[in-house]
């Protein structure tokens, strides 16, 4: 909880610092876990290839840790405990979104009771998902009693994924090779649009 770190509690119940990076690794319950792990899996491996496995985990822990002190430092005197993979998800997602801003999503968007499928580029989907964490972010400042979604976890863990990337991103003759069919959904796995129409690397 925040207030053990930057709050009233720390003049009680002070903590170390090892719960910035514990609280990585549990969730809330199935649903948030599964919602976590569903957005690693989609963002994930793009951003480990660029990295290589070791810088990835690293850089995984880092957006991580970062995440957490945005969320104790947006909200210091909060009580309620921060959980949750979700602020090193959006490094991860912020990672993905500056080595391969034209690549497509495909986004659900339910009207009623249909589905509507939208492809849209990746630094746009980006941008869109950060401002809808900024406006709550905003709004949650100084309502440190309730609990609910981590905003400035979110926010923290994308600005340092997007800020970290360009240093630790590795050589291009130190990708893997990739199949043929692996640009059949219009962009390919380097960054460049389906076509040969310019690089995104």
């Amino acid at each position: 909880m925040p207030s053990r770190f930057f709050g009233q509690l720390s003049l009680i119940a002070p903590s170390g610092w090892t719960p910035f990076l514990t609280n990585i690794f549990l969730h809330g319950g199935w649903l948030h876990l599964i919602l976590n792990m569903w957005t690693l899996w989609i963002f994930g491996p793009a951003v480990e290839d660029r990295l290589g496995p070791g810088r990835f985990t690293l850089f995984y822990l880092f957006c991580g840790i970062a995440a957490s002190l945005a969320h104790a430092l947006a909200n210091p005197d909060s009580v309620i405990p921060a959980l949750g993979a979700s602020g090193a998800i959006a490094g991860v997602i912020g990672a993905y979104a500056r080595m391969f801003p034209a690549a497509k999503l495909v986004v659900m968007v339910p009207v009623l009771f249909l589905p509507l499928f939208f492809e849209v580029p990746a630094l746009g989907f980006a941008m869109i998902w950060l401002g809808l964490q900024v406006i709550p972010g905003i709004l949650s400042l100084g309502d440190q009693a309730m609990g609910g979604v981590a905003w400035w976890a979110h926010i923290g863990g994308f600005v340092a994924g997007w800020l970290v990337t360009p240093f630790l991103r590795r050589r291009a003759d130190g990708y893997r090779n990739y199949y043929r069919d692996e640009g059949i959904y219009g962009f390919l796995p380097d960054g460049r649009r389906q076509g040969g129409q310019g690089p995104w690397t």
